[in-house]
């Protein structure tokens, strides 16, 4: 299984972090080619919208668009190889105890949660602030994977929002492949039943066992 594979590298190896971000704010986790990437709710309902950004080139981002395209499809399953803007894989799922993700809706931003009757910072101002926060630059913001977010598309091409049955503990492991900045955020999405923002925590190992709990 790729998960128990570590790529070969030449770096030594690196001790386990683990980030906690809190519901309606933003964090981040820089990783090296070849670790685990785990990402896990810590709540129930949480949305983790998942933004990655390369540590050797400014212009090069984890792109939702370009990973539809890449894999012929809308819904994220296990083994998929998601991708930056220049179709280069940035890492692969392994685990995943939920099996529902969206890669088709945007970040919400401040001005359209307020439209919507909601309070807080929208996702697209919470990763700005992180960014800002660790004095770094990015030329474009990429819309975001939505991890734990349920929506179905109709035959019609209707987008339907489902409701989200992420409970406690729930988690994705990914490989990654590529030396990269994370971000996610847990601000609410404005998205019907995947609406509450959850707590989540991420963590990054050489190998699953390194991996607390």
């Amino acid at each position: 299984m790729l998960l128990m594979k570590n790529p070969a590298t030449d770096r030594a190896p690196l001790p386990a972090v683990r980030v906690e971000v809190a519901a309606g704010s933003a964090g981040s986790i820089a990783l090296k080619r070849g670790q685990l990437l785990r990402i896990e709710a810590l709540e129930d309902g949480a949305v983790a919208s998942l933004f990655g950004f390369s540590e050797n080139d400014p212009m090069v981002h984890l792109s939702v668009h370009h990973t539809r395209v890449f894999s012929n499809s809308y819904v994220l399953g296990s083994g998929m190889r998601l991708v930056n803007n220049r179709r280069r894989p940035v890492m692969v799922l392994g685990k995943d105890s939920v099996g529902r993700h969206d890669l088709l809706l945007p970040a919400s931003t401040s001005a359209y949660l307020r439209s919507k009757g909601y309070d807080g910072m929208g996702c697209v101002e919470a990763v700005q602030a992180e960014l800002d926060r660790l004095g770094r630059q990015q030329p474009k913001l990429p819309d975001p994977i939505n991890l734990f977010m349920h929506v179905s598309l109709e035959r019609d091409g209707t987008i339907i929002p489902q409701s989200n049955t992420v409970k406690a503990g729930d988690k994705v492991t990914c490989r990654v492949v590529q030396d990269m900045l994370f971000i996610v955020s847990t601000c609410c999405t404005g998205v019907e039943g995947n609406d509450k923002p959850g707590a989540v925590a991420l963590s990054a190992a050489e190998n699953l066992s390194d991996f607390a709990g």
